[in-house]
């Protein structure tokens, strides 16, 4: 074992790194050496160690820990706490989180080695940031100077900025990207002078951003890499702070981490990093991992056997992989590998839930214990496989559900709320707007409960919007109330009084009750912000959530989860605006006749708030993400990515779609000129031969991963038509064919 590694001369060789496949006990590995760190060579009050560490322990060099991503950090940090109860503080961080942490500690040096403003930084969200830079870039957007490939101003704002991050965490300076993207895209997919056009706007909203103190991801990482770390000054703040660091899957981590990781080491750390060759989860997006595989050269390496105790054999990946790329029909694939095959896809959703629900019904396989898995997941198969299985009794669980924020009832019903409270935001309702209003404010808490009944165990435990609350107040009657009680004006739309419909006592006492509890809670709400005793529309969402949603915490959790979301974006939001806002006044205070006064203000940025969230932003996840240890006993639901970025693994698996084509494209998982930022780059234009290899890597890698990551049982569900009616031929039609039906 190693025992001299603090010295100086002993670190590098004496540094660790852990290659294995899936679930082959890297982690185990990696926490095993943090506690041999702990317990061994790492004691602070031991007189043996290196003078360099004769510190008190509350003064002493520490051991950062690393995880590809946030729910990984936790699990991680849970179980180094557990091994050494306790005993010795753990700093756990992603890769970006760390560059962020750092930045913002030392955002007084880097304000003086870029000369900007002193002022404290404000980090943007993904939506917020997104927003700002189309209204920063709304001139080049009208004027079609961003011809860029795909579609939509949405998309198009999201490409440049993704290629500004791409950049910053490669280490490559944003200067560079117009000549990589000039020589690695071939010219029918843009000109010089678009990607001149591309490095100018990106320039010019860095330094936006940067005068304004505000930070991106890909702000921060290229501050972290040009700037904060080549600084003595921080170099020094490194070597006394952190003697050994652990990280964990590192085939997900950007080109920039190695730097920082190099530099530990040269500084006379001792490291620890694990790495599977069949991840690179996220390659495509900002991971390099061949950049950090290079990073082997400097630690003793350690493989660990590719035999899982509980997964399926490897021999059974490598007959998979080779029935995939070559399209031959081969024998002998065990009874464990199956499939479900129907014509259309509406027959394959019922089939599978059918199966599922059946093996549950006979105790052959828990919920907790089955995940279906897609390459895509529209909203269609999300909503029939749980509506199917919930009725079953089944209950469902969707892993990282990444949907628009705005696709919430109740979500809706609060923005609508806004434009009958504040002035000037009629133009943004409508009477069907104002129906669904009514229905999610008059909710109820469960029917069963409001009788004194108790829920059954399974039912209690289904998930999210399959709860539906009682409303007091339903579709029809909504409707009828919207169409008689409801006046639209652009400046001051309003509710009126329940007797304005002449048949209102059609309604009944019930949805009359609710509806007049709305109206007057309005009416109080409009007068108090005339007033001026509202001082922002988060007070507005929060009494509502009181008032008509919360019902002493009755909320499912996706549901619960929606308005904390709705909650901490509109909080952002105004924090943001709210600075721009204070800078607009300074520079216009020459010009007192021409600024806008705080109530138009107000309704312009509650208007923009609104616009964004209708147009489909896809907000960040609220704090904190994952649900409580409590979790219910689910059926997992999840894109290929996601499971794997989230390294669950289940007794059965459901491959849905598994004849699509799409098991052979990155899809949303990769970004556009992502390969040209990778530190193996060529440097020559990205061929249609390279990203035919490309993708055949990327499928073997899936598929060796996913059969690491199941242990008793594999159903391939094809449909013979796609959702559109086209015929599905996939990559792993061999494989569904050849598979016992």
């Amino acid at each position: 074992m190693i025992t001299n590694y603090l010295k100086k001369n002993f670190v590098v060789q004496n540094s660790l790194w852990i290659i294995g496949s899936t679930r082959t006990g890297k982690t185990t590995r990696l926490v095993s050496q943090f506690y041999q760190w702990v317990e061994g060579g790492l004691d602070w009050s031991n007189p043996k160690s290196s003078s360099r560490y004769q510190r008190t322990p509350s003064k002493a060099p520490g051991i950062l820990v690393f995880a590809a991503n946030d729910d990984n950090r936790r699990q991680l940090a849970d179980r180094l706490t557990e091994v050494i109860r306790g005993r010795y503080p753990i700093l756990s961080k992603t890769p970006l989180g760390f560059f962020q942490d750092e930045v913002m500690l030392f955002w007084p040096l880097l304000i003086g080695r870029l000369d900007i403003k002193a002022q404290f930084p404000l980090r943007l969200r993904p939506e917020t940031e997104q927003d700002l830079a189309t209204q920063h870039w709304r001139t080049d957007l009208d004027n079609d100077l961003l011809q860029l490939p795909g579609g939509n101003d949405y998309t198009r704002v999201r490409r440049l900025l993704d290629l500004l991050q791409l950049a910053a965490v490669s280490g490559i300076p944003v200067e560079d990207i117009p000549h990589m993207l000039t020589v690695g895209i071939p010219e029918e997919e843009g000109n010089p002078e678009l990607w001149s056009t591309v490095g100018k706007l990106l320039l010019e909203w860095q330094s936006w951003c940067l005068e304004r103190g505000l930070l991106t991801y890909g702000i921060i990482a290229e501050l972290y890499w040009r700037y904060l770390l080549p600084d003595p000054t921080y170099q020094q703040y490194l070597q006394q702070r952190y003697q050994a660091v652990l990280a964990d899957d590192v085939d997900d981590y950007p080109a920039i981490a190695r730097d920082l990781f190099e530099t530990l080491l040269n500084q006379g750390a001792v490291g620890a990093f694990s790495f599977n060759p069949n991840g690179q989860v996220r390659l495509g997006l900002n991971a390099d991992p061949n950049y950090l595989a290079d990073l082997a050269s400097r630690c003793l390496v350690e493989i660990l056997p590719d035999l899982s105790i509980d997964a399926m054999p490897v021999e059974l990946a490598n007959k998979v992989v080779e029935l995939s790329s070559n399209s031959m029909f081969i024998e002998g694939l065990p009874e464990y590998i199956q499939s479900i095959q129907t014509t259309s896809r509406a027959q394959l959703l019922q089939q599978t839930a059918g199966v599922i629900s059946q093996a549950v019904k006979s105790g052959q396989v828990q919920p907790g214990e089955i995940a279906i898995i897609a390459p895509g997941l529209d909203a269609i198969a999300r909503y029939t496989l749980t509506e199917i299985l919930t009725n079953f009794g089944i209950a469902v669980e969707p892993l990282n559900d990444q949907r628009p924020l705005v696709s919430s009832p109740m979500v809706q019903g609060l923005l609508t709320l806004l434009a009958l409270v504040y002035p000037g935001l009629g133009r943004l309702v409508n009477r069907d707007a104002i129906a669904q209003m009514l229905v999610v404010l008059s909710s109820q808490a469960q029917v069963q409960e409001l009788k004194g009944e108790r829920l059954p165990v399974v039912a209690s435990n289904r998930q999210g919007s399959n709860l539906q609350p009682a409303t007091l107040i339903d579709p029809v009657r909504a409707g009828l109330l919207a169409d008689h009680c409801y006046a639209p004006d652009p400046e001051q739309p309003r509710l009126l009084p329940v007797e304005s419909f002449p048949r209102w006592d059609r309604l009944g006492h019930q949805a009359t009750t609710a509806y007049s509890e709305i109206f007057q809670w309005l009416e109080l709400q409009r007068e108090q912000q005339q007033q001026g005793l509202i001082p922002s529309c988060l007070v507005v969402f929060d009494r509502a959530i009181q008032k008509f949603l919360w019902h002493g915490s009755n909320l499912a959790y996706e549901q619960l989860a929606a308005l904390r979301e709705l909650m901490e974006t509109a909080q952002h939001y105004w924090e943001v605006n709210g600075r721009l806002a204070k800078e607009l006044k300074v520079n216009d205070s020459s010009q007192t006749n021409q600024q806008p006064s705080n109530r138009q203000r107000s309704t312009q940025t509650i208007a923009q708030f609104i616009l964004m969230l209708r147009r489909g932003t896809v907000t960040a996840n609220p704090y904190p993400v994952r649900r409580l240890p409590t979790a219910t006993n689910a059926v997992t639901l999840a894109t290929i990515f996601q499971y794997r970025a989230a390294r669950r693994c289940h007794r059965w698996h459901f491959w849905l779609d598994a004849g699509s084509s799409l098991w052979l494209s990155g899809g949303a998982a990769t970004l556009f000129g992502a390969h040209l930022f990778l530190k193996e780059w060529s440097g020559r234009p990205w061929t249609e031969e390279d990203k035919v290899q490309a993708d055949q890597q990327r499928l073997e890698r899936i598929l060796r991963d996913l059969f690491g990551r199941v242990t008793e049982r594999v159903y391939l569900c094809h449909s013979e038509l796609a959702v559109s009616g086209t015929e599905q031929n996939g990559p792993l039609l061999s494989l569904i064919h050849t598979a016992v039906s």
